[in-house]
């Protein structure tokens, strides 16, 4: 498909007859197909109740292994999560930690990536925090945090103020070397940029699919790697939790096996079929793609901003860039530059001392030009 043909699925989009949508990285719109899945479901519980249960977890588990496709997995190594917050809260509770261990995660984190690691220090496990150079982090750094009790390092794959993308292959190999798990919050890649986890040093990597999936919030997903399933406890437990989970009649606390040991009670059907229909989309077109067109817009953006004399906060190498775009204008404030972009029914975000724009592979380059006209 064309770069321009993109232009088909735009109707696929209604807020584009309201507004700009340039916040992939912020709160994604859901599409039409979305909104179909939602309203299915809703359509098939009022008429049917638990009579189309069956239906629905077989189409549930249609949905994990097109999600496991998505970013180079197996099924078994994925479970469905609220949120992203979740995910890694999942992960950080269910290692055995021993008093005097540390995490090791860095400063330009979203707090998602932060917290869930700092609640550890009851449990007497230290937090060590790398210093980001201008939204960066160094792998120098990163390197000088660790040490012989250091059992987990956890980054995002794309920095949510500035766009800085992570190397997942030079920091897991170097994790992998010394025993240590490579955890990665994957939210602001994952829909944008393609991903292949069976060929990565990556141990865990949790998405909510509210930003670049464009599946509403309230859904996403936990990838644990069949490497290490076995050695993450669920701290949450249910009915769902066991093998044998529909036998109600006879109490058996043997786990599951693989990552549905922490899916803990009954399902979110509403999210997982809206999420499915979201990741279907993205299928369909397909990542390389949707990431090329990503590149040609930004690279569009990118050229305007140096028109005008912008400074460009994101990094601009090949392999360190991904779909976020922050910058600031030498006429004007961030916040007057928010205003008038709300004004002009554009939406954008205020990151990381700037503007942060993020476009879909719907976007058009007549938008990119109203943005760069507006500046």
């Amino acid at each position: 498909m064309a770069l321009n043909d993109m232009t088909a699925y735009r109707d696929d989009f209604p807020v584009t007859h309201n507004y700009i949508y340039l916040n992939h990285a912020g709160v994604s719109p859901v599409s039409l197909r979305v909104k179909e899945a939602v309203e299915g479901f809703l359509e098939e519980s009022t008429a049917q109740g638990i009579m189309a249960i069956e239906k629905w977890y077989r189409q549930a588990e249609a949905v994990r292994q097109n999600t496991a496709d998505l970013v180079g997995a197996d099924k078994e190594e994925i479970c469905f999560v609220r949120s992203t917050s979740h995910g890694l809260s999942l992960v950080a509770e269910g290692i055995d930690w021993k008093e005097g261990d540390n995490v090791v995660t860095a400063g330009c984190e979203f707090p998602s990536n932060v917290y869930p690691w700092m609640n550890l220090a009851r449990r007497g496990v230290e937090t060590r925090i790398v210093e980001a150079h201008q939204g960066q982090v160094r792998f120098s750094d990163i390197q000088d945090y660790i040490c012989s009790r250091t059992r987990v390092v956890t980054l995002s794959w794309v920095e949510f103020q500035n766009g800085f993308r992570n190397d997942l292959e030079e920091i897991g190999s170097y994790c992998h070397d010394r025993g240590i798990y490579f955890c990665v919050d994957g939210i602001q890649g994952i829909g944008a940029l393609p991903l292949d986890l069976a060929k990565l040093p990556v141990d865990f990597c949790a998405a909510d699919g509210h930003k670049w999936i464009l599946a509403p919030e309230g859904i996403g997903f936990l990838y644990v790697s069949k490497r290490v399933i076995d050695r993450i406890h669920p701290v949450i437990v249910g009915w769902h939790t066991v093998e044998n989970a529909l036998d109600f009649e006879h109490l058996d606390f043997t786990l599951k096996t693989d990552a549905r040991k922490f899916e803990e009670g009954s399902h979110q059907i509403m999210g997982i079929l809206s999420l499915g229909a979201a990741v279907a989309l993205l299928a369909e077109i397909g990542i390389p793609k949707i990431w090329t067109q990503i590149q040609d817009l930004c690279g569009q953006i990118v050229e305007g901003l140096n028109q005008r004399g912008c400074e460009i906060l994101s990094p601009l190498e090949e392999k360190r860039r991904s779909g976020i775009l922050t910058f600031r204008s030498p006429h004007r404030s961030t916040a007057e530059l928010f205003r008038r972009f709300s004004d002009a029914k554009m939406v954008v975000a205020v990151r990381g001392g700037g503007i942060r724009v993020s476009p879909h592979f719907y976007n058009t380059r007549e938008e990119i030009a109203q943005l760069l006209e507006i500046l």
